[in-house]
């Protein structure tokens, strides 16, 4: 029988199919390699995969104004389709926006629908998810006409700096808090438990964070990748031995978010029927025009500035910013992010918002949309790992936050502090992002303010007129409570 060999042909259409890759993503321009934007993806997904945990635990805390809880309470039809969004937009935003920026349902959105929107008396989960829907439509219009852009680039560099040096501090914040290391206490925060890293799970933490650090101040790649799946491996260990359960108020020693442990399953077939399951307009006659129009209001301007500020942060971190502080693509950006909003709504697990976590990738060394094609496929497989995924808890996945957050802390020589006008607005955005646990009010705040300094020292025609624009919906976003009450909504 003849042997049969491949010809050269055939020999070159591996390498051929790689170039093609680096062409289109523009790896190597970029200073990256596939393998760094591969490892850069992973890292993203392990760095973000908590999403698909705790957007059902959200999302199914309390029930709806008819009484109903979202998928009956089950949070594993939740999980699936939170998985397979996530996996699907994260590709479109590589392959379109060829930025690695990775998607998935928003935290503080999905709090914001549950406890604000999808509980007020009358209203439905599907008329809930409708509002989501609308209000990613309206983003997108905003996108396709320029106007979001346009919001976009009249911001000033500096204040775009602060940005990005706010979200810093904020996931720093949220690394810290999740993983139990900061706490609840009096007055306000407290370190560990009555004072002391009292605990297995902190001890995990502490080693992930420890050993990222080290790693990454040796240069060693994916070092934050490594961190992530040691610290797993040492905590399934550790629960495995202990047998310490999770973290409730009777065990504050115990495990965040998930158990570590072993599945009883690795993989399982996914449900996706909660697609679909929304009301475009059923809101309206539940609560009226009036209200929706405030409750879109809300959502919207949430989303339009949380995206605006975590593509510019990972921007930053990517050195991809041009002179002006904006990313490359910006408008691709924004459509998918938009398209991403209405998809969460219309499959029934919130809105979908580019996520911050993207930063851990990208302080991993990625630099291309190539990443966030590896995060979505990670996503993808995720519908049928689900019980792996849950496999990682805080403890041993925010060490990575931490570091990233300190990566990110480094843009703050960018601003300059000796000019009060630019500094004052961008120390207040920088501060009241992790205070008050809130991208957006941080991104308010520096708006507001900045323009208030402008009028006070007779530079008016300094400000963009999009930013007078911004900052009055801003002070009426601060309002909302009283607006609402004095409207009798």
């Amino acid at each position: 029988m003849a042997q049969t060999t491949p010809s050269t042909a055939e020999k070159a259409d591996a390498p051929r199919a790689l170039s093609a890759i680096d062409k289109y993503f523009k790896i190597t321009e970029r200073g990256s390699t596939v393998w760094t934007e591969v490892r850069g993806g992973l890292v993203t997904f392990f760095a973000m995969s908590y999403i698909v945990v705790l957007n059902p635990l959200i999302l199914t805390t309390i029930p709806d104004g008819t009484g109903e809880f979202l998928a009956g309470g089950d949070v594993t039809k939740i999980a699936a389709v939170t998985a397979l969004v996530a996996g699907i937009l994260s590709i479109t935003m590589g392959i379109v926006a060829k930025f690695p920026l990775a998607i998935a349902a928003g935290l503080g959105l999905n709090a914001f629908l549950t406890f604000s929107v999808a509980s007020l008396d009358g209203m439905s989960w599907p008329d809930a998810m409708g509002i989501i829907v609308l209000e990613g439509l309206i983003i997108l219009v905003l996108v396709l006409t320029g106007f979001r852009e346009a919001v976009f680039k009249a911001v000033p560099k500096e204040l775009k700096t602060a940005i990005g040096v706010g979200i810093g501090l904020f996931i720093a914040l949220i690394g810290l808090v999740d993983s139990g290391i900061v706490r609840p206490g009096n007055p306000v925060l407290a370190f560990g438990v009555n004072g002391s890293l009292d605990g297995w799970p902190m001890l995990v933490f502490v080693v992930g964070l420890f050993l990222t650090i080290v790693l990454y101040v040796r240069k060693v790649r994916g070092a934050i990748l490594i961190g992530i799946v040691a610290s797993t491996i040492l905590a399934v260990v550790i629960e495995a031995v202990a047998d310490l359960g999770g973290k409730t108020a009777d065990n504050a020693t115990g495990w965040g978010l998930v158990v570590p442990e072993m599945p009883d399953k690795v993989a399982d077939v996914p449900d996706f029927s909660l697609i679909g399951n929304f009301s475009l307009f059923g809101s309206i006659e539940k609560l009226g025009l009036l209200a929706v129009a405030l409750l879109v209001f809300s959502v919207m301007l949430a989303d339009f500035f949380d995206t605006m500020g975590t593509m510019v942060a990972i921007g930053g971190e990517a050195d991809l910013l041009d002179e002006d502080g904006n990313p490359p693509r910006t408008k691709q950006i924004l459509i998918v992010d938009s398209i991403a909003a209405a998809a969460g709504g219309a499959a029934s697990v919130s809105s979908n918002t580019s996520y911050i976590e993207s930063a851990a990738g990208v302080g991993d060394g990625a630099r291309t949309g190539l990443a966030s094609v590896v995060t979505g496929a990670a996503f993808l497989l995720a519908t049928l790992l689900s019980p792996l995924v849950a496999m990682v808890p805080y403890e041993a996945a925010t060490p990575a936050l931490v570091v990233v957050g300190f990566l990110m802390m480094m843009q703050i020589s960018g601003i300059d502090w000796r000019n009060m006008e630019v500094a004052i607005p961008a120390f207040l955005a920088i501060v009241l992002m992790p205070f008050t646990y809130s991208i957006t009010v941080g991104i308010g705040a520096g708006f507001v303010a900045y323009v208030i300094l402008k009028v006070a020292v007779g530079k008016v025609r300094q400000v963009h007129p999009l930013l007078w624009v911004c900052a009055g919906l801003f002070v009426i976003y601060f309002a909302m409570t009283p607006i609402k009450e004095l409207l009798g909504v």
